[in-house]
């Protein structure tokens, strides 16, 4: 038996996605579940910031609000990655079940989502430390990038 840790081939290599041994549907079940996760984890994430909330009014610090937020710089960096990833992952999941039953409640569903996301970050962070636009600016970068490339295919398609 020849062992393998000294090949020097990647070992990750046999999972990529291969045209023509992986079906399409499995690829899209298995994006779907990704896509789920990292949705759940950066909502979770927004509702329940890092450090966690104040739970008094003392010292100056407001009840409720973030923790992190004292940290200003580094506070954005989280909250703009963060709101990054909850729409590109929610455009993952309404493009991927496009056409499924019960697509308009799915749809119903991630609009409600980022609106509580949205409401929960803006109920946790200090008024002091968040610019409106650029949370609003992070929101919209998937789907502003995502009709830029079905522009870009339209405009210069191949025939």
């Amino acid at each position: 038996m020849v062992s393998r840790l000294s090949t020097g081939k990647s070992w990750y290599k046999h999972f990529q996605y291969e045209e023509g041994r992986d079906k399409p549907s499995d690829v899209g079940n298995v994006m779907l579940v990704v896509a789920t996760l990292i949705a759940a984890v950066t909502f979770q994430a927004g509702v329940n910031p890092p450090g966690g909330v104040w739970q008094d009014n003392e010292h100056g610090h407001v009840a409720g609000r973030a923790i992190y937020a004292s940290q200003a710089p580094a506070y954005y960096v989280f909250l703009i990655a963060n709101t990054l990833a909850l729409p590109a992952a929610i455009l993952v999941i309404i493009s991927l079940t496009y056409r499924f039953p019960f697509h308009l409640e799915v749809i119903v569903a991630t609009i409600s989502m980022i609106v509580t996301y949205g409401s929960a970050v803006f109920a946790v962070t200090p008024d002091e430390s968040v610019r409106f636009w650029y949370i609003m600016a992070a929101a919209a970068v998937p789907f502003v990038i995502r009709s830029l490339i079905q522009l870009f295919n339209i405009v210069f398609r191949r025939e």
